[in-house]
């Protein structure tokens, strides 16, 4: 009899049945064994707890209320077995003290024996417990103590399977590095969500931006300390929503708190905060950069199309706003697909040589003389020509804007020569550079030989940024490329200045020579006094460190005129020119020289007569 007992469970074992179904098979098996029996087995884990697995004669409330309870000396039979690793039978339920607080749950079920025993593995710890209920005071028979015997050495390898099998899961669900869930357990997770309540849950993918550099600057190890430290950040954020390594530079979160899915953005942005910190007790100053997407589940959609969804903004953003988050919305595909079309069209003017530099002056509010250009990307498209704001997509790919840098760098280049050969070059030109331009420090190359080539002196180059290319480094970069150029005599003009975030911070450690006010502040400054407070404030700063402000969008001669009762003495519109061809520029350069070679002549000849 106990021979069949332990061919069948081990033949359930052997074929890789669960714990569950192993134990309750056990069980009935006894109870067909021993009609007068109830029997049960519970898991004790690490923490001490008892875990009911099996019991089919008892009902499951029963079961339940056993669930998680501490063993303990005063803990019913199976509480106390597990706890002093011996058998121990209660012959009378009623009057044992260990039962005293559990009356209330086998009153109603008859039950007023119990024996329980404890289940050890092969290093003598407690990894569960065996118990026969009786429905009349008494204690175990001998054949009920021989099956007993095969019930424990059947639990035990049964049990040990269930560990060994629950590390095994574990470790495939587990990434290696970081001790994080990974792709595996993420797919899971995923495919275990209740997608029919719209808002119930959300995903925001990350991307490490910087993993590449770092591990090509300091190698594998600072790059995997990169990772590790990114993974518990994310992790203590994020919690109690949990978070994901899905392999390489790739993280995920999972929304499900109500706080989180109130306002995914500032959860993205507190993510992405956590991690720009220096990374503790390394001796490498390594700033762990990264990009966010998320989206939300919406009416209708699967946790395969949210994922699909998240992972689309997470594009999006790393192409047009790489640091930050961006949130899905329905439209972002068509907006992907604008974008695509205008990097080909970008990309098809380059080979077909039709982007050129029209050149926007630059006066000196006072004298009227022309002091430098703003050079501005256009493109020809058949007998127009296009403004950059109809490519502007285009530029936000990093292969295309610096392609675009390199094109229109060269172009700049052919005409300040044929204005020096004229004998009217201006004193700078400004050109715009973007983020994606100063990477790797490549500019302190690429300008001095492209304008070396034509025989242009640097000091005629003029290097315009934003501040979100100051800021988008996120180090040093920047600001060490712009003073290493000013050494040499370019001059370093801040664009759209008012418009970014604590400009006035910025002025202190950013090498600047010219700020260029926005446009926003001129077009304001007749109507708001606020606009002509902030613009004398600037003033007066730039005053203070030795910088010129140009007023840019000037577009009526009251605007200039209000611009030099305040003092600024340089200013940009279209009340002196809209952005023109070279031809037009070249024009308009021999006009300004003609203008001030009339006054020298005029002052000349008042010295004269004098």
């Amino acid at each position: 009899m106990d021979i069949s007992l332990q061919n069948n469970i081990l033949e359930l074992v052997a074929k890789g049945a669960d714990l569950a179904s192993v134990t309750d098979r056990l069980c009935r098996e006894v109870e067909q064994r021993a009609p007068e029996v109830r029997c049960s087995v519970m898991r004790v884990d690490v923490a001490g707890r008892m875990i009911p697995v099996a019991g089919p004669s008892l009902p499951e409330q029963y079961l339940q209320s056993l669930e998680g309870l501490m063993i303990g000396p005063k803990v019913g039979s199976c509480g106390a077995a597990a706890y002093h690793g011996q058998p121990y039978v209660s012959t009378d339920i009623e009057t044992d003290p260990n039962w005293t607080k559990f009356l209330d749950l086998t009153r109603p079920l008859g039950l007023r024996a119990c024996w329980s025993s404890p289940i050890k593995n092969g290093r003598s710890e407690v990894t569960g417990v065996v118990a026969f209920y009786y429905a009349v005071p008494r204690g175990p028979t001998p054949l009920e103590r021989r099956m007993v015997q095969v019930c424990l050495h059947l639990c035990a390898i049964a049990i040990e399977q269930d560990i060994w099998r629950a590390k095994q899961v574990r470790r495939a669900q587990l990434d290696g590095l970081t001790g994080l869930p990974n792709r595996s357990a993420f797919t899971t997770s995923l495919s275990d969500l209740d997608c029919s309540e719209p808002g119930a849950w959300g995903l925001i993918l990350l991307d490490l931006d910087n993993l590449k550099i770092v591990n090509d600057t300091f190698g594998h190890i600072a790059g995997d300390d990169l990772i590790i430290h990114t993974a518990h950040r994310l992790a203590e954020v994020a919690a109690p929503d949990r978070a994901y390594r899905l392999g390489g530079d790739e993280f995920a979160v999972l929304l499900q708190s109500p706080e989180a899915l109130a306002a995914p953005a500032d959860t993205a942005r507190r993510l992405l905060t956590a991690l720009a910190q220096p990374i503790e007790g390394s001796e490498r100053n390594v700033l762990p950069r990264a990009t966010a997407g998320g989206a939300l589940i919406g009416e209708g959609e699967t946790a395969e199309q949210v994922r699909l969804n998240a992972d689309l903004a997470l594009y999006h953003a790393k192409e047009t706003a790489r640091g930050s988050f961006v949130r899905y919305w329905p439209g972002i595909a068509s907006r992907m697909a604008r974008r695509l079309e205008a990097i080909h069209a970008v990309e098809r003017a380059l080979s077909e040589d039709r982007l050129l530099p029209h050149y926007q002056p630059v006066f000196d509010l006072v004298t009227g003389e022309v002091i430098g250009f703003e050079a501005l990307c256009r493109m020809r498209v058949g007998d127009r020509i296009a403004s950059a704001a109809e490519f502007f997509e285009a530029t936000t790919d990093g292969k295309v804007a610096g392609a675009i840098t390199a094109r229109m760098l060269e172009r700049v280049a052919l005409d300040l020569r044929r204005w020096c050969d004229l004998g009217i070059a201006p004193r700078h030109v400004g050109m715009n550079f973007s983020s994606s331009d100063f990477h790797g420090g490549r500019l302190r190359e690429v300008i001095p030989e492209v304008l070396g080539r034509h025989g242009v002196p640097l000091h005629h180059l003029a290097l315009e940024i934003t501040e979100s290319v100051y800021l988008g480094q996120g180090d040093t970069q920047v600001a060490d490329t712009l003073r290493w150029f000013r050494d040499r005599g370019l001059a370093v003009a801040l664009d759209d200045f008012g418009t970014g975030y604590a400009s006035l911070t910025h002025l202190l450690t950013m090498p600047v020579d010219y700020l260029k006010i926005d446009k926003t502040f001129t077009d304001q400054l007749l109507q708001s006094s606020a606009s002509r407070a902030i613009l004398e404030g600037v003033l007066h700063i730039a005053r203070e460190l030795d910088m010129a402000v140009i007023a840019e969008g000037v577009e009526t001669e009251l605007q200039a005129e209000r611009l030099r009762g305040i003092g600024c003495a340089y200013g940009q519109g279209h009340l002196f020119s809209p952005a023109v061809d070279v031809e037009r520029a070249t024009q308009i350069l021999r006009e300004s020289h003609a203008l001030l070679a009339k006054r020298a002549a005029t002052v000349a000849d008042g010295k004269h007569l004098h």
